[in-house]
């Protein structure tokens, strides 16, 4: 550890150094929450939004057998 001739202190530069590796994990613990929200929203949409699109189609199809086989009465 370097110390300043004037005082009994540390030199602030190891605190930097100090600094600078915590800033550094935090960065990768933010990458990391962050790559877990993408993946997150990714599924979602897949279970959540492609079955309302798929019964977008479906639901007239359904309706339009089940009238026609009324129709047929």
């Amino acid at each position: 550890m370097v110390y300043n001739i004037f005082m009994n202190e540390p030199e602030p530069f190891s605190k930097f150094d100090v600094l600078e590796r915590k800033i550094d994990l935090i960065y990768v613990s933010v990458e990391k929450t962050r790559k877990y929200i993408f993946w997150t929203m990714v599924v979602s949409l897949v279970f959540v939004v492609l079955p309302i699109i798929g019964l977008l189609f479906a639901i007239p199809a359904f309706l339009s057998n089940y009238v026609g086989a009324l129709e047929g009465l």
